[in-house]
């Protein structure tokens, strides 16, 4: 439903489960982007918190407002959620499911795995969800890309992957040299140019993939165009023997993306 700096907040769902990912939207944003998708959610089953900085946790005490349910994450975040959070807030979060990297656990139908990326919060997390014989993973915030974190990508059917900035642009923008530093370390944000390195690799990504979602672009140091280009040209020099079939989508800060149908 929503990608960038400003907010974070992507649905999942089966025929018996309804899983939040993040929660960086408050109550009225998120029911607004939901109708716009043509989405009536009377439930949640679950909400998967990747870690704790505002964009991913700004509206969790608002849509916990709205339905309550478990919140799962680790105990390190969870931590930091509620040194973060107001009190008030952190009544809300009755519901608390501790997880833990590499340990798979079942929310309904939905079997979620957990895995360790690098960035520069206190126990950052990807996932991967498998539900009827479909994988979808969802990796943004993290510096670079490990080999570990290939390794949870291969066979998805759907990959959102971070495509945050473009270097040149963030070197020149308006950032502080210490948040550029920030954005760029291995602890910091994906660049157009890795995404790319990797598209563009036939043994690091397998090109399975229905849909491939370029997620949480910088509203300062990127645009929709640049990234698509960027990751289109990467996909034109894969091997003739491993060409990428799929759809590539750029996801929006500020529209809500329509519902893949896996």
């Amino acid at each position: 439903m929503s990608s960038g700096s400003s907010g974070n907040c992507t649905l999942l769902e089966t025929e018996r489960t309804r899983l939040l990912v993040d929660a960086g939207l408050g109550k009225k944003e998120t029911l607004r982007r939901l109708a716009t998708v043509e989405r009536l959610v009377d439930r949640l089953d679950g909400i998967v918190i990747s870690h704790e900085h505002s964009d991913h946790i700004g509206g969790l005490a608002q849509v916990l407002g709205q339905w309550r349910t478990t919140v799962y994450l680790t105990e390190a975040t969870h931590s930091e959620v509620n040194r973060i959070l107001p009190e008030s807030a952190q009544k809300r979060l009755d519901h608390v499911e501790h997880i833990r990297a590499g340990h798979r656990f079942i929310v309904g139908d939905i079997e979620v795995s957990p895995f360790s990326i690098p960035h520069d919060a206190i126990d950052p997390l990807g996932f991967t969800f498998r539900a009827g014989g479909t994988k979808v993973a969802i990796v943004t915030d993290l510096g670079y890309l490990p080999e570990l974190v290939k390794f949870h990508l291969r066979e998805s059917d759907c990959l959102m992957l971070e495509s945050n900035h473009d270097l040149e642009m963030l070197k020149v923008g308006p950032y502080p040299w210490h948040i550029k530093q920030r954005v760029m370390s291995r602890t910091g944000h994906l660049s157009n140019h890795t995404v790319s390195e990797f598209l563009a690799d036939s043994e690091g990504f397998d090109a399975h993939a229905r849909y491939v979602v370029l997620a949480h672009l910088s509203e300062n140091n990127n645009n929709p165009d640049v990234a698509r280009i960027s990751a289109q040209e990467a996909l034109g020099r894969r091997p003739g023997t491993a060409p990428y079939l799929g759809e590539l989508i750029v996801a929006s800060q500020d529209t809500p993306h329509r519902t893949l149908d896996l």
